[in-house]
């Protein structure tokens, strides 16, 4: 039988556990990604609904040639989206020039993208997937701007945008 003092030192050590997890905050980042329907298809159903370098690029983590994304040019207020299965990723107010030919953002969407380590290429990064299609969108790094001193370099052809509506 629980006591109230054994309920109140149980949420106690809950929260604790979860605030050394990553925080209050990763706690709603993981209960809005389970909340998401996710979206599957078979290799050959992939293979129908992009095109062959969004199929390249999201179900088998390449990488598109730098400065080719129209992307890199979109400046209207919307939204960038999942080009596998059009989760909201990132606002445009977060969108930055970070000269390195990805479009880049310094936030995500709450719980729409996830990490994943990726020890390729003989380095260790950090990969960013879609959180509904398990997508590869690009990479984290940590040489962002403020206020999170993020990077998401983003692959354009893993992204749509949709424009805001007035």
């Amino acid at each position: 039988m629980f006591s109230r003092r054994s309920f109140l030192k149980s949420t106690v050590l809950a929260s604790a556990a979860a605030m050394l997890a990553g925080g209050p905050l990763a706690l709603l980042d993981r209960a809005f990604a389970a909340s998401i329907q996710k979206v599957t298809h078979t290799d050959d159903e992939w293979r129908k609904l992009l095109s062959e370098e969004q199929y390249q690029v999201l179900r088998h983590e390449a990488t598109e040639r730098p400065f080719t994304s129209p992307l890199l040019e979109e400046h209207r207020t919307g939204t960038f989206t999942c080009a596998g299965c059009d989760l909201p990723l990132f606002s445009s107010k977060t969108k930055f020039d970070s000269g390195t030919g990805w479009p880049s953002f310094w936030q995500a969407l709450d719980g729409a993208v996830k990490d994943k380590k990726d020890e390729s290429f003989g380095m260790v990064r950090t990969a960013s997937e879609c959180a509904r299609c398990d997508g590869h969108l690009g990479h984290l790094f940590e040489d962002g701007p403020q206020p999170t001193g993020l990077r998401y370099c983003m692959n354009g052809v893993a992204l749509k945008f949709v424009a805001a509506t007035a």
